[in-house]
């Protein structure tokens, strides 16, 4: 038998359309592990909701790969040593793994030298082909979109190998639960099985179900109280369903390019990633490194516990504390309330979003902050501040509204955005709207 090679998962974790396990399995006996990595990414280590949603997939995928007549090695500690060491104990030559674009994996890459096999497969395409005439990476998504159009539609995907090769003897394993990534007491995240099951099945069940139903995503995707938008964005983050299974499982009508057009986003907040490795903590544009943000530390804790005043902010940030995942349009209008009507530094938000979102991509998460707060490469103007009470109403979010601040469940239609009187226990706005914006303006103005 060949020597045994290691099967290196990260965000990919998935059997199906996995062009690294296809490859180690033709290689010789695969021997899957996943490294629990807290000291390469830093700062940007992994939050706790997504540590919540990692304990899950995990078991999921040990179930499947037991299934195939293999295992899943767990290991913590710094990637490259722990994989080193894994190669040294099993006598493995070579490593094959999904690439990624995250800075501190990027690097993880680079050490690995010779021995590592990289393979695409976690976008549409390889993002390093998706080139401007000069051969650069785009920074404006439109011209990206084009571009990547132009390579549309992806490759099929993988089916799932039917035997993966064992090695004669496993490796040591940590356990699972010795790793301790479920919150302990109190159980903060005690709500989020209502909404979620990680894995792969329940991923491909999921795009299933929102196949059949894409036609009315562009109508829907924008209502906070109806079940409008795919829910399948941390099951791609966690890589359980692969973005071209789900581009090849589409109608080829128009009513499916809305929801195509999201999945390009992903893979153009990745390729920026390779212009601007630094996305998260650095301003896209210089001339916000000159803000005068606010330290407004009781103003950012009301945010975070949805106490602001405005119904539809506090909503989304409710959703977000209970569920750990809050709708996109609501994202947006509480991204924009910390950042323009509260002037505090969209890090602090984008850090909130990290640590509670089950889908917090780097990526994804980096590029949508500066979106919202217009300090971005590509991104609103700070001039437009969004209007929380123009936006509830537009957007029908009563309902919402009263699932999330029962405090306001009595009030009607024509109290609910914007209650005058305020019932007992909700509290009055934090800051008037026209105070805010004309705050916001002025301070556009200081920087320009």
């Amino acid at each position: 038998m060949n020597d045994p090679v290691l099967l290196w998962l990260r965000q990919d974790l998935r059997l199906h359309d996995q062009p690294a396990l296809v490859a180690a399995a033709h290689a010789g006996a695969v021997i899957p592990v996943y490294v629990l990595d807290d000291d390469g990414p830093g700062k940007w280590r992994m939050g706790a909701a997504q540590r919540w949603w990692l304990h899950h997939t995990l078991a999921s995928l040990g179930e499947a790969l037991e299934a195939k007549g293999s295992r899943l090695i767990l290991r913590r500690g710094k990637a490259v040593p722990e994989l080193r060491k894994l190669c040294d104990e099993t006598g493995a030559e070579a490593i094959h793994a999904i690439r990624h674009y995250e800075p501190w994996w990027i690097e993880a890459e680079r050490k690995l030298g010779d021995r590592l096999c990289l393979h695409d497969g976690n976008h549409l395409a390889p993002l390093r082909d998706v080139t401007t005439g000069s051969g650069g990476q785009y920074k404006i998504y439109s011209a990206f979109w084009r571009a990547l159009s132009e390579r549309m539609p992806p490759e099929k995907p993988l089916a799932m190998p039917r035997s993966i090769p064992a090695p004669a003897k496993w490796p040591r394993s940590d356990t699972l639960k010795s790793w301790d990534l479920l919150p302990a007491r109190p159980d903060w995240a005690k709500g989020f099985s209502a909404d979620w099951m990680p894995g792969e099945d329940a991923a491909l069940r999921k795009a299933a179900d929102f196949v059949d139903e894409v036609g009315d995503y562009a109508a829907r995707r924008d209502l906070p109280q109806v079940e409008g938008t795919s829910r399948l964005s941390p099951h791609l983050h966690f890589g359980e369903l692969s973005p071209r299974t789900l581009w090849h499982k589409l109608d080829r009508g128009a009513q499916a390019d809305k929801f195509r057009k999201e999945l390009a986003w992903r893979d153009f907040t990745a390729n920026l990633l390779l212009v601007l490795p630094e996305y998260g903590d650095r301003n896209g544009r210089a001339a916000f490194d000159r803000m005068k943000w606010r330290n407004g530390a009781s103003d950012l804790k009301a945010w975070q516990r949805g106490c602001t005043g405005y119904p539809i902010v506090d909503a989304g940030m409710r959703q977000l504390w209970a569920t750990g995942w809050m709708h996109n349009r609501v994202r947006m209008i509480a991204a924009s309330f910390l950042v323009k009507h509260l002037l505090i530094d969209w890090r602090k938000g984008e850090r909130w979003f990290w640590d509670t979102l089950v889908d917090a991509d780097y990526g994804n998460n980096s590029v949508n902050w500066q979106w919202v707060a217009g300090t971005g490469v590509d991104s609103n103007m700070w001039g437009r501040i969004m209007t929380p009470l123009g936006q509830s109403k537009k957007f029908d979010a009563g309902d919402y509204i009263r699932e999330w601040v029962p405090e306001l469940r009595q009030l009607g239609d024509d109290r609910i955005h914007d209650p005058q009187d305020r019932p007992d226990g909700y509290p009055d706005k934090i800051i008037g709207h026209r105070e805010a914006r004309e705050r916001a303006l002025a301070a556009g103005r200081a920087i320009r």
